[in-house]
């Protein structure tokens, strides 16, 4: 009878150790374990042009980043928009964001802004308004602005930090929250350091041929 090759039987074997993600890709236990997710800010400067907030969409969709808010908007220059993208990957999950968006035709400069860059976000909070006079004196705290009345409901307007919204909607839920809207993250870097990276911070041929190594792990 015709044997194989010796070796150990199948239950003798070693196996990878580690998870596999959605993909079914292994995932190496000592990147999982040592980097934790962090939530930071990277500022894309992008054409003006149709399609260019669909290709980066796109992008964060087939690879599964997890984005907490993204929004996009003109900028000084009318051929260029700039799209702000809050993400919460651990480090190499979020080098890989940024070698990603550097390759899409339609980007022309990414950068991670520091953690004192300039955020604000803008929210709208419709609350029940039995008393208004309590409903007003809580927007003044948080410096907000009354945009709609009427003897059943009050819609305030507040702008700040995540910090100043999370706290605004948690107070305001005492008179009873109908409705709230958020615009999502825009931020700036402080002073004369600018928010769009230099051109020359695009990465080499050879290592964006190499990209596609890491997957980041599942947060969940």
């Amino acid at each position: 009878m015709k044997r194989g090759l010796e070796g150990p039987e199948p239950d003798e074997r070693p196996s990878p150790a580690g998870r596999r993600n959605k993909q079914g890709i292994r995932i190496d236990p000592e990147v999982e374990a040592t980097h934790e997710p962090r939530r930071t800010v990277i500022s894309a400067l992008v054409t003006h042009e149709p399609g260019v907030l669909s290709d980066v969409s796109g992008l964060f969709s087939r690879r599964q980043f997890n984005i907490e808010s993204l929004t996009v908007g003109p900028t000084e220059d009318e051929d260029r928009a700039r799209i702000t993208i809050v993400v919460e990957e651990p480090d190499p999950g979020i080098d890989q964001i940024e070698k990603q968006l550097r390759k899409l035709v339609p980007v022309i400069s990414v950068r991670e802004l520091e953690p004192d860059a300039m955020r604000r976000e803008l929210a709208l909070i419709k609350v029940d308004a039995e008393r208004p006079d309590q409903v007003a004196a809580v927007a003044d705290m948080y410096d907000g602005k009354t945009v709609d009345s009427s003897p059943e409901t009050a819609t305030i307007e507040v702008t700040g930090a995540r910090q100043k919204i999370e706290a605004a909607i948690d107070t305001f839920s005492q008179f009873g929250i109908r409705e709230i809207s958020r615009t999502g993250t825009t931020a700036l870097a402080r002073g004369t350091d600018r928010t769009a990276a230099p051109s020359s911070t695009a990465q080499p041929a050879d290592e964006a041929n190499h990209d596609d190594q890491y997957t980041p792990a599942d947060d969940d």
